[in-house]
């Protein structure tokens, strides 16, 4: 396509008059910018929370895909809540380079920072509608472009996860490893061995599908995988749309999270989220104002 690929002390040598683009995943500058065409104001922010799919950094001769998982793992075994994949800015694990390199795009910017993985502020931001809100277990899964990440969610926390190559699956082997990931069967080596990232049961209560309004909550920008003909004979899928807008799913994750990571912030936060119910978005509530 005409690149080049260059080292830095190569690039240093190109002539000036090589036009230089910066690229990174948090532009604030140009955010705010932005914004100030449409008269909003992004200064004196009491924070900022970014989301991205970070794999991490694997170390020399270890599956990628393991590493990720490993990742995943360990989070729900020390904090066990969806909130957990989410750090302020002096807090994320030095392997997790894609969250740093968001922190270090972000140097100079003059407002507290949160960063969190995308998949499960996705699967928080489905939380808060009102429909998944209202049932005591349940699953949710996000259905990204590249990875699904699927929940099993209880009063008590993460019941269990998987997380596959959405490229390989289609919705009749997706509804299968619901329904195993459901039931407590599903293990790590079923989803791994297809080139998947893995799965966990840390629960063995099954939870029982056929009940209630639906079976699985979904979100994510290729949910219409459970609306192609091939699904209508299987789960009954309900699409999550908090506060009336999908495509807000993911911020509305943040938004939870943010309250879970500065406490000094949780109050408004929280009071602005409970108006999940009447469909009230935050930043219509007065404790935004």
């Amino acid at each position: 396509m005409g690149f080049q690929v260059v080292s830095e002390d190569e690039a240093l040598q190109l002539p000036q008059e090589v036009q230089r683009l910066r690229l990174c995943d948090f532009d604030y500058r140009a955010i705010r910018r932005a914004f100030e065409l449409f008269g909003i104001s992004l200064i004196d922010l009491e924070a900022i929370a970014v989301a991205v799919f970070d794999h991490g950094e694997a170390p020399p001769q270890v599956s990628d895909r393991q590493f990720r998982f490993d990742y995943l793992e360990r989070r729900i075994r020390a904090e066990n809540r969806l909130s957990a994949f989410a750090y302020r800015a002096e807090g994320v694990p030095a392997e997790m380079t894609r969250l740093k390199a968001v922190v270090e795009s972000a140097q100079g910017v003059d407002a507290p920072l949160m960063v969190m993985d995308s998949a499960p502020a996705a699967v928080l931001g489905a939380t808060y509608d009102p429909q998944v809100a209202g049932v005591g277990r349940k699953l949710i899964a996000n259905v990204g472009n590249f990875h699904t990440l699927a929940f099993r969610l209880g009063p008590g926390g993460i019941e269990g996860l998987f997380e596959h190559h959405t490229g390989l699956v289609d919705v009749l082997k997706l509804e299968r490893l619901l329904r195993g990931l459901a039931d407590g069967s599903l293990t790590h080596a079923e989803v791994f061995n297809d080139h998947g990232h893995g799965a966990l049961v840390l629960s063995q209560e099954g939870l029982p599908l056929g009940e209630g309004a639906f079976d699985v909550a979904v979100t994510g920008p290729r949910r219409g995988m459970f609306q192609t003909p091939a699904a209508n004979d299987g789960l009954r899928p309900y699409l999550a749309v908090p506060f009336g807008d999908m495509m807000l799913t993911g911020c509305i994750g943040l938004l939870a999270a943010l309250a879970d990571k500065m406490p000094e912030l949780a109050e408004p936060i929280r009071v602005s989220l409970s108006g999940s119910a009447h469909g009230s978005p935050p930043w219509e509530l007065s404790s935004w104002q």
